[in-house]
């Protein structure tokens, strides 16, 4: 018997073979769950949920436009009746020093991680509400609570450090309609995202700095949204799961 078995779940930002959105629906899946995986990418989109199996849905959805982000949780409501579970893992990171931020590198990587993990909360808590259930899943950073040093600017460690504080405030205002809200914080983990992206020197020194002495996978993350996302984790609102193999103990 699976953890989310006739669960409903939605995750953002999933149709990147190796990615953390990729990785956390199949193991959802392996639990019984049907998934809804949106992206910017239409086709991908279908495919990564055609990888899933034919019950799980691929849909179009930029999670910066508020109308849109309602318009696809509508579809979803109509073809499935509930949504049981969010995960907001849509984001982009930009490797840029303080100084170098323009007006549109802030704008893109607060929209993305800030704003969209807002307007996709927004969308499905009415119906949460009503069913008196639903787990959202929220994504931060390690470098949100170190500040940086890993990859990412200071524009990516403040929008993550943002998703802290609004999982925090959701969490508190929606515990009373059994609504839970949880965010998890990956240290370094090898995805599409890092990949090509570091040389042999920087992957010597992050592993140094990490205690269990390996990069984290895709995998570890989706573990723990699976914990979050799961009756497991009932009791557990405005948590924030570290997931950094030690490379940050507090």
């Amino acid at each position: 018997m699976g953890l989310l078995q006739e669960k409903f779940v939605i995750v953002t930002g999933a149709a990147s073979a190796r990615g953390l959105g990729k990785a956390t629906a199949q193991m959802f899946v392996e639990h019984g769950a049907t998934i809804a995986i949106l992206d910017l990418d239409a086709s991908a989109a279908k495919a990564a949920a055609a990888d899933l199996g034919d019950r799980h849905v691929g849909l179009v959805c930029n999670v910066t436009d508020k109308a849109a982000c309602e318009s696809v949780v509508k579809t979803l409501l109509d073809r499935w009746g509930r949504v049981d579970v969010l995960v907001n893992n849509a984001g982009i990171t930009q490797p840029l020093k303080i100084t170098e931020i323009t007006a549109e590198n802030y704008d893109a990587v607060l929209d993305v991680n800030l704003r969209g993990t807002l307007y996709m909360s927004q969308a499905v808590i009415p119906g949460m509400r009503a069913q008196k259930s639903g787990s959202i899943v929220n994504l931060s950073s390690v470098s949100a609570q170190r500040g940086g040093g890993i990859f990412g600017g200071p524009h990516y460690s403040a929008a993550k450090a943002g998703v802290l504080g609004l999982t925090k405030a959701m969490a508190r205002e929606l515990a009373p309609d059994n609504v839970r809200v949880n965010a998890i914080c990956p240290g370094f983990i090898a995805t599409d995202i890092t990949a090509g992206k570091l040389t042999p020197e920087m992957n010597v020194q992050i592993l140094a700095g990490i205690p269990m002495g390996r990069a984290g996978a895709a995998s570890d993350v989706a573990g723990c949204a699976l914990f979050l996302a799961s009756d497991l984790s009932a009791y557990c609102t405005g948590t924030e799961v570290d997931v950094n193999g030690g490379s940050l103990i507090h």
